[in-house]
C-alpha cells in the first residue's frame, strides 16, 4: 500500500493563477502546464527569497529528500511552459495554508554559562532561544551545540530546526550572517552584556 502523501505547508498563494504567451490564438489552443501549489512555494522559497534546500524544507514541514524532488519538478514545468509557449496555470497539490499572524517569533543569542553573550559566535557552543509574543518574552531556554561554531554547516540549520527568526549577536563574520540568512534567519549584531536585556532592548526599539 502506497505510502500517503503529506500535507506540504505554504505560506502564501499567487496573486494570479494564469500565466500565457501573448499570441494572438486563443488560449483554448494552447497546451497548459500545470503548476501545483506546493511546487509553487518551493520556487518562491528558493528561487525568489533564495533558501537553501535543507531550510525551504524546514519551512514547508517535509524532507530535504522530498523538496529537491519537487523543485526539479517545478523548474522543469516553467521551463515547458517558457520554451514551448504553453500555459501556465497554479493551483491543486496537498498544502496547508500557514497564517503566519500572530505566531510566536523566536529569537536566538550566543552565550556564555552565565547568560552573558558570547563576544565571538565562531567559538560559541551555548544559545539562549526565547519565545516572544508582541513585545514580551514568554519563554527562555539554553540550547547546547557542541563543536559547532560559526558559519560551519551544522549552525544555521540547528538554528532553523528550532524556528529561529532572528539572532543577536555581538561579533559574527559576514560568512555566518549569509548562512543565516540563507536559512530565513536575520542577524542583529553589535550588542554586548546581558543575553535578555539585549533581546528586551530589541524589542524596545521594535526593530524586529
Amino acid at each position: 500500500m502506497p505510502r500517503p502523501i503529506r500535507d506540504r505547508r505554504i505560506q502564501t498563494v499567487p496573486a494570479y493563477d494564469i500565466f500565457h504567451p501573448a499570441a494572438a490564438c486563443p488560449l483554448q489552443a494552447l497546451s497548459d502546464v500545470v503548476l501545483s501549489l506546493d511546487e509553487f512555494e518551493a520556487l518562491r522559497l528558493a528561487d525568489y527569497e533564495g533558501l537553501y534546500q535543507e531550510a525551504a524544507a524546514l519551512r514547508m514541514g517535509i524532507s530535504r529528500q522530498t523538496f529537491g524532488r519537487i523543485i526539479e519538478s517545478a523548474r522543469k514545468k516553467v521551463a515547458d511552459a517558457l520554451v514551448n509557449g504553453k500555459v501556465l496555470r497554479v493551483g491543486g497539490g496537498n498544502t496547508i495554508l500557514q497564517n503566519e499572524d500572530g505566531q510566536n517569533m523566536i529569537i536566538a543569542v550566543p552565550t556564555d554559562a552565565s547568560g552573558f553573550i558570547f563576544p565571538h559566535f565562531g567559538h560559541c557552543e551555548l544559545f539562549a532561544i526565547y519565545t516572544v509574543e508582541g513585545l514580551n518574552i514568554t519563554a527562555e531556554q539554553s540550547f547546547a551545540l557542541p563543536g559547532l561554531g560559526g558559519c560551519k554547516s551544522g549552525v544555521a540549520s540547528e538554528l532553523a530546526k528550532k524556528k529561529v527568526e532572528v539572532l543577536i549577536a555581538q561579533n559574527i563574520g559576514e560568512g555566518a550572517i549569509r548562512q543565516l540568512s540563507s536559512f530565513g534567519i536575520r542577524v542583529i549584531r553589535g550588542l554586548s552584556g546581558s543575553a535578555r536585556a539585549a533581546v528586551e532592548a530589541v524589542l524596545a526599539q521594535e526593530n524586529l
